[in-house]
């Protein structure tokens, strides 16, 4: 009897890497352009690290983590708190004010696998502490939006301001009276949530639900100066910098960390609406986990998503070589030969594959096209007597015969 992946886990076979590493590497490159550095975390961290940051009454906390309850340790659903810890932990504000992280990785998280979310997906997390400047906050929608962009993938923003300790607690009274006027027409959940966190209930995805809050009073119309003058500004930088956006009032986010600015990036391309990239501000949670009080700012976007809507669009796999030469080696003293030529032409730099079974030329250059081969050098006896080969450019099918060295044959993959 076969074993197989557990529910929600999922191999990500070799056909599969050349767009996942396309996604990587376009992140890579646009996130050196914006001046942040990687930080890699452990995926094992303290129960009480996403208790005390995401909220002890989220559905993170209640209903997804895997957690080994006998040591109250937990595989991370998230990155932010854990990069947080290691912020306050190796005291990273006193050698530089303003860090601008960001870690890539597995996630863990028990919740029903669907299209695009698995039990054990990968995310980029994207993290600025130390600044509260509506300008970062528009700056990182911005790398968010080039981000896509440069991926071409089509996803609108929509934004919202959650207020801040000082305005929320007003706007959460006049929720919780609009909300308590229709308590018996709301889920179970909502109910629940109408107790330990009222706009939450802004955020449940049933028709029903969002049909009853449809008319609930906007946090931005209960924001404070500072505030609303913050939220002012992001807007203003948004469009200064031509980037789209609408404001959502009933977005709220599902982490308790969450104030003033919160944002999503939307796509129906998955099916349903959903959200392919979010995040917002969290300037008490590094004070929270022990910390100096310093502000932050991050979003996360789910790696499974993008790869699933670039494959959509078809883009499978690349068009490029995967290897620069493949040597047919026709014999048993060819083969003997060229597993040295093999080692040698790797060490100059070039990516080098070969068949140890001395198969027919026609199998092995049905080989060479199967990994998509640059070249192909062509060794026999009667090459290895003359000391000289046939090279053969794969895309153009011109040929050349060069000397059997390892140096001439590097500069001839080169320049052809």
């Amino acid at each position: 009897m076969k074993v197989q992946a557990l529910l929600g886990f999922r191999d990500i076979l070799p056909a599969e890497i050349a767009v996942w590493r396309h996604v990587e590497q376009v992140a890579r490159d646009l996130l050196e352009r914006f001046h942040f550095a990687e930080i890699r975390l452990p995926i094992l961290e303290k129960t009480e690290l996403f208790a005390r940051s995401i909220g002890a009454e989220t559905d993170i906390v209640e209903k997804e983590m895997y957690t080994f309850v006998d040591r109250q340790e937990t595989l991370r659903p998230e990155a932010t708190a854990s990069l947080i810890r290691a912020y306050v932990e190796h005291n990273m504000h006193l050698a530089k004010p303003v860090q601008r992280l960001y870690t890539m990785g597995p996630m863990f998280r028990r919740e029903r696998p669907q299209k695009g979310r698995l039990r054990q997906f990968h995310q980029l997390s994207v993290e600025v502490v130390g600044s509260s400047s509506p300008h970062l906050d528009a700056e990182l929608l911005t790398l968010a939006a080039t981000f896509l962009a440069e991926l071409g993938i089509t996803a609108s923003l929509e934004i919202n301001s959650l207020g801040c300790p000082e305005c929320r607690p007003a706007y959460r009274n006049a929720l919780l009276a609009f909300i308590n006027e229709r308590l018996d027409r709301l889920c179970d959940d909502c109910r629940r949530r109408s107790v330990t966190n009222p706009l939450r209930v802004l955020d449940c995805k049933k028709t029903a639900c969002r049909a009853e809050v449809q008319d609930a009073p906007s946090i931005q119309d209960h924001l404070c100066s500072s505030c609303a003058a913050h939220l002012d500004g992001v807007q203003q930088d948004l469009q200064l910098l031509a980037i789209d956006y609408r404001l959502n009032k009933f977005m709220v986010r599902g982490l308790d960390y969450y104030v003033r600015t919160t944002f999503e990036f939307v796509s129906d391309d998955l099916g349903a609406q959903s959200a392919v990239l979010a995040g917002g501000r969290y300037d008490g949670l590094v004070e929270m986990l022990g910390g100096p009080a310093m502000p932050g700012i991050g979003f996360a976007v789910g790696l499974e998503r993008l790869v699933l809507l670039l494959q959509q669009q078809g883009e499978t796999s690349s068009s490029a070589p995967e290897i620069d030469i493949f040597l047919a080696a026709l014999g048993e003293a060819a083969v003997g030969y060229c597993v040295g030529l093999q080692h040698r032409l790797r060490g100059d730099g070039f990516r080098v594959d070969m068949d140890y079974a001395g198969k027919s030329l026609k199998s092995q250059m049905k080989q060479a096209d199967k990994a998509r081969a640059a070249h192909v050098l062509i060794v026999g006896d009667q090459e290895l007597n003359s000391g000289q080969a046939v090279l053969r450019n794969m895309e153009t099918k011109q040929q050349a015969e060069l000397s059997l060295d390892h140096t001439i044959i590097g500069s001839a993959i080169k320049t052809s």
